[in-house]
């Protein structure tokens, strides 16, 4: 039986942020200062916190300056929209991220229309999504971004291809659907209420699974020799030793046998995220100061 390939989402991130790193370095040289990326976090959730030090550090690393703005849990709307105003009229920033989830007082879509779409970093905002969704230049969503990424690095032309994407979600099943109408697939999007998954999930070249259910998509309902890119992170746990442990939305160990490569869960998608992220950066940095977006991203 043919085992597929486990794709390094590790290793590829790597070299990308090793191809950022040149593109902020020749940046800095032209523009006379380093892009900038500005981080607020509401709150001491103990993942967003982690997930925000790990940000910092790599932007760090590539050369970027890192701006991170920590405000309580009490803070107001008003105060956070203040903030950002802020953050939208510093030079020194060309990319904004805002920390989600963020406190149920707060609401995220004022938050997020509020950001410069030009320091959009996260791509969530509507003048983001309109431009992806009309084929026109865009700061595209961080995850999805990088799970094309390693399709066309994994498959090169995707021209053609069928592809299902299971989820509908803002962040990265409509994105997603609409980055691979742009290379020409033909795209289907399903989702947890949709009938008979299985078959459409079957008929796929590609599955992009992001739907947030853990081993929801299972190994038969894989069309032999397709590649599957599984976004989901879940954390379970074990009956027999309590131990909990993350999975994907992809039953993997089954899929193997059917596949022709497919990302592991973790160190498949989510080290591109990151990674992504600080492409955006410098790409809104090149637009701000009016320079030809960098080559190779």
């Amino acid at each position: 039986m043919t085992i597929g390939k486990i794709i390094d989402g590790k290793a590829y991130a790597a070299g990308l942020r090793d191809t950022v790193a040149e593109g902020v370095a020749a940046f800095t040289a032209q523009a006379g200062r380093k892009p900038g990326l500005a981080v607020v976090l509401v709150g001491e959730d103990p993942a967003s916190s982690v997930y925000v030090r790990s940000k910092g550090k790599m932007t760090v690393a590539v050369g970027m300056e890192s701006y991170e703005f920590k405000r309580p849990v009490t803070i107001g709307q008003d105060d956070l929209l203040d903030l950002i105003a802020e953050l939208n009229q510093d030079d020194r920033i060309d990319g904004i991220l805002v920390q989600l989830p963020l406190p149920s007082h707060i609401d995220e879509s004022s938050v997020i229309a509020a950001i410069d779409p030009a320091k959009d970093v996260d791509g969530f905002h509507v003048v983001n999504a309109g431009r992806l969704a009309t084929g026109q230049e865009a700061l595209v969503p961080c995850t999805p971004m990088g799970c094309i990424m390693l399709l066309k690095d994994e498959l090169g032309d995707l021209s053609g291809l069928e592809a299902v994407v299971v989820g509908r979600s803002n962040i990265v099943g409509k994105p997603m659907a609409q980055l691979l109408l742009a290379e020409s697939c033909t795209v289907t999007i399903a989702h947890s209420r949709t009938r008979d998954l299985a078959s459409i999930v079957h008929r796929a070249d590609i599955v992009v699974a992001a739907v947030g259910r853990a081993e929801m998509v299972k190994g038969e309902w894989i069309k032999p020799g397709a590649t599957v890119i599984d976004v989901g992170i879940n954390r379970v746990t074990d009956t027999e030793d309590g131990k909990s442990r993350i999975v994907g939305d992809v039953a993997t160990a089954e899929a193997l046998a059917h596949v022709r490569a497919i990302t592991p869960v973790p160190g498949g998608v989510g080290p591109m995220t990151i990674a992504v992220l600080l492409r955006n950066t410098l790409v809104a940095a090149h637009a701000r100061a009016g320079l030809p977006k960098p080559e190779g991203l």
